[in-house]
């Protein structure tokens, strides 16, 4: 782990700093007075190695030159963002582990042993890991467990995500947390109940399920709604994000939270202050 600045700067690594959320990061590292971008980090064989990780963003040349090898930085950074895919935030999770440098991710869709990875990693450094960083999207949860409780089993779940065309996995992590705080709320287990999309003859439906659907199109940043559908009345509850730069600026704002935390998993609500 690098050694903050008298004026205790957190110094930040960005993974996939080409891409676009990368550079969303990157730009809101920049504009938190809090943090500085140390490292910048793309996918082996990458044609941005060894551009600007600044003018890459679009945001004025910073003289951090994206590298393809985390290990080879990984002392440069007090914290590690990673908005990736599952297998290669499963490798960064080992080096940041290995090296005691705390992380924020964003990733979605691990798989079990992934799942299985991020744990053992928490038991050595203090990790944030959240499907959504937005504050709008934390609330939506509270208030979704809310609702839960008070509707209890009265009421049919649905939760419908929609998406641009560009995102390749179905449904979002924000749709699983909602549903899982639907779940819990109601005293389930989300696999237990969950039912993803319909087709066919589907025969009735099942009291207590929790029916989750994914629509992909044009540039849709992300939109979900979950719907209460009980006998006489209705209650929806919406979130829809109209700037990435709030999920980047909250992740961000996690950066900065989670350096000062214990060894641990920790989600959003936490930095917020939501589980308090």
């Amino acid at each position: 782990m690098s050694q903050q600045t008298e004026e205790q700067t957190i110094n930040v690594g960005v993974i996939g700093a080409g891409g676009r959320m990368g550079r969303m990061l990157i730009e809101a590292v920049q504009d938190n007075p809090q943090t500085t971008l140390n490292a910048a980090i793309e996918r082996q064989g990458s044609s941005l190695v060894g551009a600007d990780a600044g003018e890459v963003a679009a945001i004025g040349r910073l003289e951090v030159q994206i590298v393809d090898d985390l290990k080879a930085v990984i002392s440069d950074i007090d914290v590690l963002i990673d908005f990736s895919l599952p297998d290669a935030t499963e490798q960064n999770m080992q080096i940041c582990a290995a090296n005691k440098v705390a992380m924020v991710i964003g990733t979605t869709g691990f798989n079990e042993q992934q799942e299985q990875v991020l744990k053992e990693a928490s038991k050595q450094i203090a990790i944030v890991y959240a499907g959504n960083y937005s504050t709008g999207v934390n609330l939506s949860l509270k208030l979704l467990a809310m609702a839960a409780k008070a509707f209890g089993n009265d009421a049919d779940v649905e939760v419908i995500e929609a998406h641009h065309k560009h995102k390749i996995d179905a449904p979002s992590g924000t749709a699983y947390m909602m549903a899982e705080a639907v779940a819990e709320a109601r005293g389930q287990n989300l696999k237990d109940v969950a039912i993803y999309g319909r087709e066919g003859q589907t025969g009735e439906r099942e009291a207590g399920s929790i029916g989750i659907h994914a629509i992909r199109g044009g540039e849709i940043i992300g939109d979900h709604t979950v719907m209460f559908i009980a006998d006489g009345e209705v209650v929806e509850i919406t979130h829809r994000a109209r700037a990435r730069m709030t999920f980047a600026a909250g992740a961000v704002r996690a950066a900065t939270w989670v350096i000062k935390q214990e060894v641990g998993q920790y989600n959003m609500q936490d930095v917020l202050g939501l589980n308090d």
